[in-house]
Parts: structure tokens; C-alpha cells; sequence
């Protein structure tokens, strides 16, 4: 039995003279090249597509603040301009889907491809340790993913800015919230954060199941329960939401539930019913464009609050988004490098 085939036993790493750490610096980069040239192709590209994109956004945006008088036919022209570009990027789920691609093909294949081929019992005999092993080339790709995403999240911050512009609303240009779901993700804490946890899941995953495919599988499944369970219950709860009976909540806040009470009462689905139908005949009984809409429902809505009906709105205020940006940021760094604890401490007691 050669020294490449020998079962290797955890207590052999103690014997190992130690190799420096800048010879396990190479044979990662040499390793992994082709997976840092993806990535940086990968987000290099989309950054170039939305910078392009992006210079015409900022263009039609500055043309629409800039146009006087507000009303006039050109100033109308140059806001449906700026409000139909980039409608397929606006609510951010193209993007979003980069962390758990780079988790998937990048964190998922790095131990389990070794593990699947038994690479591992001739990387494991060279005198650096496994665990010294595994933790190089964890720290060396997840921080230099890490950056990649931070760097990132600059060019998407920057294309994304002209929508969440304080006199949007008052123009009639699109206004959105940083905390709709899809683009709260992508901010300049929550992008890198969630792809160091992709990468973390992947790294895990292949450790456990040492397949690539299903790990590549897992990591995908298991990342997207945490994005909808994050998304959808969680991150609501970072800060107790606040409650008011105003009419003119910020565009710009989340909106987290509406409802409507008559006499300290809530009114149930019906009987809001009735009482809205009973406002428009009364306030708006014909309306045809779109502005005369939207002045409908506010009329409607101040009348029904002259008539003793209150609407109700539980809501995050915009000026929450950094505290939430950094709430979510440092949990999702702390169970990033629980995972790749439990991943080398997998590393160590793997018997070969």
C-alpha cells in the first residue's frame, strides 16, 4: 500500500512538519483559478451591461428632475420616459439569483469534488494538515468572493439610486421601496453577505454528502428556503414596525398590513367591501386615465375618513434600511463562519 492510497488517520496531521502557508496559497489559486476567472467574468460583464444601462437611467432621470414646468406635455414625456426604462431590472430578481449561483458552482464542488474522485487521501499526505487544508482554501474563496460581491454591490447601488430619488412620488416618477423584496438583498451589506452564506452552505453541503451534484442541489434548495424564510418572516421583525392611522404613508416605506376599523371595530371583508363601493358611487362614480384614478382613491379614502372609518398601517420606515442592512449583514456573517467551522471540523474527523 503506497503513501497516495494509505488510509490516512486524523492523529498522522500532528506528525506532518508543517508546510508555510504561502505554498497552500498557490496550489489554491492554482487549483481554483478557473473558478475566480468565472466569477470575475460573470460579475464583470454585468457590471459593464448595468453601467451601461445605467448611464441612460441617470440620464432620463436628471432630464425629468431638471424639466420646468412639471405639467407641461415635454416634462410628461421625459418621466414615462424615465418610468419605462429598465423595468426588467427594477424589482432586482435577475440579480438576486448571483449568490446562490456562486454558492452552488463554486462552494458546493470545492471539498465535494475531492471527497467524490478521493483526491483528498493524496492532498492529505503532503505535509500541510487537513485542516490547515481545508480552512486555506475556505478563507481564501470566501474572501475573495466576498470582495468580488462587495465591488459589485457598488455598481449595483449606484443604478438603482435614481429610484429611491425624495421627490420622486411628487413628479410621478418611479419611486421604490429599499426594502422590496429582491432589492434589499442586493444593498451594499446584505450582497456580499448572502453570497459569503451561499458560498458557506455549498462548502458544508459538499462535505456531508461528498457528491457534487447533489451538493450543488442542496445548496440550492437550502439557500432558497433561507431567502424566503428570511424575506418573508424574519427581517420584518428586526425593529418593532410602527402603526399609524395616516393616510400618507412614504411610497418609499414597507408596508406591512392595512386595515380599516369603524367604532374601535375592524371592519371584515364585506363590509370594507360595501363601504367602498358606497365611496365611489358617492365621490367618483366615472373615472377614465389613470391620474383621475389615483385622485379617486385618495378623495374616496378622505371621505370615508370623514365618515368615522380609520385605515390602519403597519409599516417600516425607509430610515430603517441601514440599521436593517447591518442587522441582517452580521447574522448572516456569523452563521457564514459557523458553517465553515463545522465544515473543517467535518474536515477532521473524516476518516479516509
Amino acid at each position: 500500500m503506497t503513501a497516495q492510497t494509505r488510509p490516512t488517520q486524523p492523529a498522522e496531521d500532528t506528525n506532518l512538519r508543517p508546510l508555510p502557508w504561502r505554498r497552500m496559497a498557490g496550489v489554491t489559486w492554482r487549483q481554483h483559478r478557473f473558478a475566480f476567472a468565472g466569477v470575475a467574468v460573470l460579475l464583470g460583464a454585468l457590471a459593464v451591461y448595468l453601467w451601461i444601462l445605467g448611464s441612460s437611467l441617470h440620464n432620463a432621470y436628471a432630464a425629468a428632475t431638471a424639466c420646468h414646468p412639471a405639467g407641461s406635455p415635454a416634462c410628461q414625456d421625459a418621466v414615462n420616459s424615465f418610468n419605462d426604462m429598465g423595468s426588467f431590472l427594477s424589482n432586482g430578481i435577475i440579480v438576486q439569483v448571483l449568490p446562490v449561483l456562486i454558492g452552488a458552482f463554486v462552494g458546493a464542488p470545492l471539498l465535494a469534488r475531492e471527497m467524490e474522485t478521493g483526491t483528498f487521501r493524496y492532498a492529505w499526505t503532503q505535509g500541510f494538515g487537513r485542516w490547515r487544508w481545508a480552512l486555506a482554501k475556505l478563507v481564501a474563496l470566501g474572501l475573495a468572493l466576498t470582495v468580488a460581491a462587495e465591488l459589485f454591490s457598488l455598481v449595483l447601488s449606484w443604478y438603482f439610486q435614481p429610484y429611491f430619488g425624495p421627490g420622486n412620488q411628487a413628479l410621478g416618477l418611479a419611486e421604490l421601496s429599499p426594502f422590496v423584496t429582491g432589492l434589499f438583498d442586493l444593498g451594499r451589506v446584505t450582497f456580499a453577505a448572502w453570497t459569503l452564506a451561499a458560498f458557506s452552505i455549498g462548502a458544508l453541503a459538499g462535505m456531508l454528502i461528498r457528491r457534487v451534484v447533489p451538493a450543488i442541489a442542496a445548496t440550492i434548495a437550502v439557500y432558497a428556503g433561507l431567502a424566503f424564510a428570511v424575506g418573508g418572516f424574519l427581517r420584518e421583525h428586526y425593529q418593532s414596525p410602527l402603526v399609524t392611522s395616516n393616510l400618507n404613508v412614504p411610497e418609499s416605506a414597507w408596508i406591512l398590513g392595512q386595515w380599516w376599523t369603524k367604532g374601535g371595530a375592524v371592519l371584515s371583508q364585506s363590509a370594507l367591501r360595501q363601504a367602498f363601493d358606497s365611496a365611489i358611487q358617492v365621490v367618483a362614480p366615472v373615472v377614465t386615465s389613470r391620474t383621475q384614478k389615483t385622485q379617486a382613491y385618495n378623495t374616496m379614502l378622505r371621505y370615508l375618513t370623514k365618515h368615522g372609518y380609520t385605515q390602519w398601517t403597519r409599516y417600516q420606515p425607509s430610515s430603517r434600511f441601514w440599521p436593517f442592512q447591518w442587522i441582517e449583514g452580521g447574522w448572516l456573517l456569523a452563521l457564514s463562519l459557523l458553517l465553515l467551522a463545522a465544515t473543517i471540523w467535518l474536515v477532521r474527523r473524516r476518516a479516509a
